[in-house]
């Protein structure tokens, strides 16, 4: 048996590819398994026990807007005339604690009705005035 040298020797890597593969397969399996031994972990008492009442007579801290038309604004779900805006609005900021508005529009009110009843609402006394989406 001789053995021959052509320059050419034999691969003497290691292959990396199964190493790295069932490396990843338990990366995976510990990202799943941790949130679920984290939730095991948490303690969830009765309701009945540690719950309190709420009060019924629980005061809605803001004042509810809502542009229906050019001439009609919703005032906590109750149509107003636009005109009569503020002297239905003072008295309601007034016995407000915070004084918040939250008012929303709908889509075919024109831009210079939009701005009449924020500053409306401004003129009233509304301390912060959010507006969100239809």
């Amino acid at each position: 048996m001789a053995f021959q040298r052509d320059g050419s020797e034999g691969h003497n890597e290691v292959n990396l590819t199964p190493l790295i593969d069932v490396s990843l397969v338990l990366v995976v399996i510990l990202l799943l398994a941790s949130p679920l031994a984290l939730e095991s972990s948490i303690l969830v008492r009765n309701n009945q026990t540690s719950g309190r009442r709420a009060n019924k007579d629980t005061k809605i801290d803001y004042v509810e807007l809502r542009i229906v038309s050019r001439d009609v604004v919703e005032v906590n779900r109750k149509p107003v005339e636009r005109m009569d805006l503020e002297k239905t609005l003072r008295p309601l900021l007034e016995a407000s604690s915070s004084g918040r508005v939250v008012l929303t529009c709908a889509g075919d009110v024109p831009h210079g009705v939009f701005v009449d009843v924020l500053d409306q609402t401004k003129q009233s006394g509304a301390a912060d005035i959010a507006v969100t989406g239809n």
